[in-house]
């Protein structure tokens, strides 16, 4: 097994907000970073129970945000209701293939492989593996990058509802399934931020 030099190994303090390494101060109950003044801390307080909370939650609001409504559309001609899938159908069948694996993917793939690599991270970090501790670290960054790119159905209903507004002629309103659909990629995005990716190092300074 390689052997890593990781800064709690060495005693030292890792900043969470600009990454400045110190080492603490005799007084406990005052350890700041010297760069730019943040409490600093081995570890985060509670940060495998917190994101274990946050990632069941966002596990039950999987299957609701992709199976409610996302979308309702009425017109003076028809109205329709279209989830996630229904609107990833829509496009592959008339021909916007590159449109619908997008939407697809952001919408549909991107949320549930966060939470299944978060899980593995939290799971493997819990259970203090020393399993690939490399690529586990690359794994977060990745998964903590591609987050934000989730919420592309949103956006984009967001903005049909502000230009598709005509009384009795068009209207565009965003469904139940768009709320659980925001919820689900907020709850991704806090427990991204919420696990710490160094107790991935741990085992090591065992």
């Amino acid at each position: 097994m390689t052997q890593y030099v990781t800064a709690a190994k060495a005693g030292l303090l890792s900043c969470h907000a600009c990454g400045q390494l110190s080492k603490p101060t005799p007084d406990h109950e005052r350890w700041s970073c010297p760069r730019c003044g943040s409490h600093l801390h081995f570890r985060k307080l509670d940060s495998i129970w917190r994101t274990w909370a946050l990632l069941i939650a966002g596990y039950i609001l999987y299957l609701p945000a992709n199976l409610l409504p996302i979308m309702e559309t009425s017109s003076i001609f028809d109205s329709q209701v279209d989830t996630i899938l229904s609107g990833v159908v829509y496009l592959w069948t008339t021909g916007s293939w590159v449109l619908a694996a997008i939407v697809f993917i952001a919408s549909f793939v991107v949320p549930l492989a966060k939470l299944l690599a978060l899980t593995l991270l939290l799971v493997l970090a819990q259970r203090r593996s020393t399993w690939q501790p490399m690529q586990r670290s690359q794994l977060y960054r990745f998964v903590d990058f591609i987050g934000r790119w989730s919420m592309l159905d949103i956006f984009v209903i967001a903005l049909l509802v502000g230009l598709v507004q005509i009384p009795s002629v068009a209207e565009i309103t965003a469904g139940p399934g768009a709320l659980a659909f925001s919820v689900l990629v907020v709850l991704t995005m806090l427990a991204s931020m919420s696990f710490d990716p160094r107790l991935t190092w741990d085992a090591e300074d065992a």
